[in-house]
Formats: structure tokens, sequence, C-alpha cells
């Protein structure tokens, strides 16, 4: 940082450390035994949209990348947009193989991160749902390097004491994001 960033308050953003995604399965183990949440074998990664033969290539690479991992059933990942126009990267595993759906994640983010697109990275997401079909995504947000729970109702509507509860349930498990203003919905996310 230069002496005017200082001067002005600009601070630099944080690294993002994507090994933090690698704490979502001992998270889950404390999310089952204190609320009964268990993964839905989805994760997903979020992204501003990106065009062009560059991205297609990174893209083709991370399929190629997973499609060599024999014990997946389906197609390795799924790409879609959402209403609001960013993309997504989609990792459908069996619901106890959530190692392998933090594993896909990481690679998926490493990949576009290596590439030269971690300025489009948005954030991350992990399903979770419990035996009263509560909905509920752990979400990593990739330029904060932090984690906080999004618990969806019906109606674009959000389930914010479970969230709380998420809070104080996985403190001791992975980092979350202390300023409750990004939080953020995300509304119809792939993997909810």
């Amino acid at each position: 940082m230069g002496f005017l960033d200082t001067l002005f308050g600009r601070s630099r953003p944080a690294a993002p450390d994507l090994d933090q995604l690698f704490a979502l399965p001992s998270a889950a183990v404390t999310l089952q035994a204190a609320a009964s949440f268990v993964p839905t074998g989805v994760g997903s990664v979020c992204f501003s949209s990106v065009e062009g033969a560059e991205f297609t290539q990174v893209y083709d690479g991370v399929r190629e990348l997973l499609d060599a991992d024999t014990a997946r059933s389906g197609p390795p990942i799924a790409f879609e947009q959402d209403a609001y126009g960013y993309s997504w990267l989609i990792s459908r595993r069996a619901p106890e193989d959530l190692p392998a759906v933090v594993a896909d994640l990481h690679a998926v983010n490493s990949a576009l991160h290596e590439s030269g697109f971690g300025p489009q990275l948005l954030c991350s997401l992990v399903g979770f749902n419990d035996p009263k079909g509560r909905r509920l995504a752990l979400v990593y947000l990739y330029k904060r390097g932090t984690f906080y729970p999004f618990a969806p109702l019906t109606g674009e509507r959000r389930d914010n004491t479970l969230e709380l509860q998420t809070r104080a349930v996985l403190a001791d498990d992975v980092r979350i994001e202390p300023d409750l203003t990004r939080w953020f919905p995300l509304w119809g996310a792939p993997g909810l």
C-alpha cells in the first residue's frame, strides 16, 4: 500500500484463502450433531459472467480434471446462469461425500483464480437440509475468506434465527464473517 492509500483510508482486500474450504467437512459434523443438518451433496461456485476463448479453455480444463474422478456418477460439473446474470459451476455428489464436493469447489476456485479470473469470483456454497425440510447453505465469500450461513424460506424470505444459531454453532469450526451486512441472500442459488 502506498502513502496516499493510507491517507485516504483505502485498504488492500484480503487475499483469498481457499484452504478454508477444507474446514467444511468438520463443520458439517458439528452442524449435524448440534442441529440435525446434513449435506445435500451439492456445492457451487458463483462468479460474474465471463465469456471468451480463455474462459472456455479454463472451464474445459476443470471439466477434464473432474471427469478423471471415476467415483462420480453423472456429469462432473454443470454450468448455470441465474436470474441475476451470475454464473454458477455446480458439483453434485452423493450426500455423504462432502469432502469430494469440497475438493471440486477448491479445484474450480483455484483454476479460475490461477487463470486470472479471481476478480470475477464471488462465493462458493455447500447445501444442507434437515429432517424438517429446512434448507441451509454455508457460503464462502471469496474476497473476504470467511463463511456465513444462509437459510432461505419460501417467497424470498430468510430464516434469520436459524442463521444466527448456525453462526453460534460453527464459531469454532469455520471463520465466520463478522459483518452481518455482508451476509447476502442468494435467492435461487444452485445447491439450495
